[in-house]
């Protein structure tokens, strides 16, 4: 697992840090990988907003649609891009800011209620209900045997699952029949 990894960050992805994220609590166990989608501006792929967005580097009036998510401080732990290329923002160690208000199994423990201490986020560039690109599936196959690698119980959900009412994403077009047939389920 050594060659795979170097505290928390994956050797095959490309790695740009982002301030944005924080310590885990004690004991945690990272149990869950969280499925997202975005595209900066909605809809448009490409660009580098993303990566600048997890950043704190985006400039605002580059689009109208940044005002709407002016000063927004998120991250997440990696991006596969449209064409498959792979980045990383976060460590695995550390608490990335992608799941929000958040509640997955247990929903009277409150421990159970911030999905950010548990879980890996991976953003897919996209829309939701849009579908995803071989190359996307491909690097997030690879990607998820690497953390099944480490993290040996984690269970993958959507963004929508642990944040119903409030996210739709990834949404209908991504095929997890697709995803559990690469586990073997």
């Amino acid at each position: 697992m050594d060659h795979l990894w170097n505290n928390g960050w994956y050797r095959f992805a490309r790695h740009l840090a982002s301030p944005n994220f924080g310590e885990r609590p004690a004991n945690t166990v990272v149990d869950l990988v969280v499925i997202h989608s975005i595209s900066l501006p909605p809809n448009q792929f490409g660009g580098g907003f993303i990566q600048q967005f997890f950043t704190n580097q985006l400039d605002w009036d580059a689009d109208p649609y940044f005002d709407t998510i002016r000063g927004q401080q998120v991250s997440s732990h990696f991006l596969i891009e449209r064409t498959g290329h792979l980045w990383q923002f976060v460590s695995c160690n550390d608490r990335a800011w992608h799941a929000g208000k958040s509640v997955y199994r247990g929903r009277d423990s409150i421990e159970r209620t911030n999905c950010n201490d548990f879980s890996i986020g991976i953003e897919l560039e996209g829309v939701p209900g849009s579908t995803f690109t071989d190359a996307q599936y491909e690097s997030l196959s690879s990607l998820n045997a690497a953390i099944r690698q480490t993290h040996p119980t984690v269970d993958f959900v959507g963004h929508q699952d642990i944040a119903p009412g409030r996210k739709d994403d990834p949404g209908s077009g991504f095929d997890w029949g697709r995803l559990w047939r690469e586990f073997g389920k």
